[in-house]
């Protein structure tokens, strides 16, 4: 079969590979459709493990059934999460499944969403696939993953109606951040990004106001927010300027969701008294999304709450990953890109 193996974000090869066998228990998935994900395009994250096969944000057809699988038929149209807990450890008991050992070790998959066929291990077909209603097509079903990722941080932070938002970085995962903040009913709502392009997304997603990142974006918003700081800091952008834009804006009492990664080796310096003391700030982190999250998301997505498919920009068929990859990766005039490897 085909697939697209990555070397690094410049290379990506179309190849020739062996098809996935299945065994007991699992499902062999025709993919119709892949997200890339921004995580795919952090080089220093992925390079490492090259030459692989990446895509975790898939959809496709049942085309094999392994023995003993009674929840799905060939033929159903399925969505898949690439890593899930296993419910059984400390973690998974106390309620943190997205930091399981299981989950952690990586992704499931064989090989990744970037080629015509993987194959779903039993712990994936028991814990990670759902299938899809008639109305939701694979292209939105690619962003199931995605928006769990999203629901999982905003829960972390505690979002509350009529809070005070501003999300820093306007890419896919900020924009999902944006729309759901709205869809929950935050109050105001504010973004910022260098790209006109993404800033302009954010308003048609919810956003009341926008910021260019390289302007005083703590002054900005208190500006627009009648002087006070922000109930809800959602960090969506890799560079550390974000992160001090976080602990200058973040009001009396608010919260700081780091949702981004930085590069490696990044650190932060706190000022303990500034940050906390007498100011009652919360910092908190969020990492993927759990099965019962992807749930929520499929829900979200099936009823038109979270209108994914105006997100969608590009679309590519398998041999042009390494295009849809530059575009991701270079912040270009993109918002979602999808992968379509029978094309």
């Amino acid at each position: 079969m085909r697939a697209a193996m990555y070397y690094n974000n410049s290379d990506i090869r179309l190849e020739d590979i062996e098809k996935p066998k299945i065994g007991a228990g699992e499902l062999l998935v025709k993919i119709q459709a892949s997200g890339i994900c921004g995580s795919d395009v952090m080089e220093w994250y992925r390079i490492h493990k090259a030459p692989l096969v990446l895509g975790h944000e898939m959809a496709g057809e049942v085309v094999e059934v392994g023995a003993g699988v009674a929840s799905f038929s060939l033929g159903d149209r399925v969505a898949a999460t690439h890593h899930v807990p296993c419910f059984a450890c400390h973690y998974c008991l106390s309620g943190h499944e997205t930091v399981c050992d299981t989950l952690l070790s990586g992704t499931h998959f064989d090989p990744g969403g970037f080629c015509e066929y993987v194959r779903l291990a039993a712990i994936n077909v028991q814990h990670g696939t759902w299938k899809l209603p008639d109305h939701v097509d694979y292209d939105m079903a690619t962003f199931i993953e995605p928006l769990a990722c999203v629901l999982r941080g905003q829960k972390s932070a505690k979002l509350k109606p009529g809070a005070r938002v501003l999300v820093l970085g306007a890419g896919i995962s900020g924009l999902l951040h944006v729309h759901l903040a709205s869809v929950c009913g935050a109050g105001l709502i504010a973004a910022s990004d260098l790209s006109r392009y993404r800033l302009d997304a954010a308003k048609k997603f919810g956003a009341n106001f926008v910021f260019d990142a390289r302007d005083d974006v703590a002054r900005l918003f208190k500006e627009a927010n009648n002087g006070f700081g922000a109930d809800l800091v959602i960090v969506c952008a890799g560079a550390k300027q974000a992160f001090k834009q976080a602990m200058e804006v973040v009001g009396r009492g608010g919260t700081i969701l780091f949702f981004a990664p930085t590069m490696d080796g990044v650190t932060l310096p706190l000022s303990v008294n500034d940050l906390f003391w007498r100011r009652d700030v919360t910092i908190t982190t969020t990492y993927a999304g759990g099965p019962a999250d992807c749930v929520e998301a499929l829900e979200l997505i099936s009823h038109g709450r979270v209108r994914v498919k105006e997100m969608i920009t590009h679309r590519f068929g398998l041999a042009d990953t390494v295009e849809g990859s530059k575009l991701v990766a270079g912040g270009d005039e993109s918002i979602k890109v999808i992968i379509r490897p029978q094309e």
